[in-house]
């Protein structure tokens, strides 16, 4: 898995939809962008796993815990994003298999 680091200006709103978190046993990922938002210009990619919100691990954040540290930012958001292996998706492996055994924090982050 490949990261990379988006630095989106504040404050909010910042133009995405997030989905998953420890509660729902899935990665936190970017569900939906909104056009011409932040999110967009600052080039994040729907379906993109969120691996920390300015510096904090999401390793174990639930859902809830995500929204109100994105939304805590006020003058700068900071996520360090990855892409998960799409391609076993079209192997036929289904996504629940994929999010299940996602594990964040055996990511290596850059510095």
């Amino acid at each position: 898995m490949s990261c990379y680091t988006v630095s989106l200006p504040g404050p909010g709103p910042w133009g995405f939809r997030l989905q998953g978190g420890k509660d729902f046993n899935m990665p936190l990922t970017i569900s939906r962008i909104t056009p011409g938002s932040k999110a967009a210009m600052g080039n994040l990619i729907q379906g993109d796993v969120i691996v920390a919100i300015d510096g904090v691990s999401t390793d174990g954040m639930t859902h809830l815990e995500a929204q109100n540290k994105i939304k805590m930012a006020n003058y700068n958001l900071a996520l360090t994003m990855s892409k998960l292996n799409w391609p076993s998706i079209q192997q036929g492996i289904p996504l629940t298999t994929i999010t299940q055994n996602f594990n964040p924090s055996k990511l290596k982050l850059k510095e």
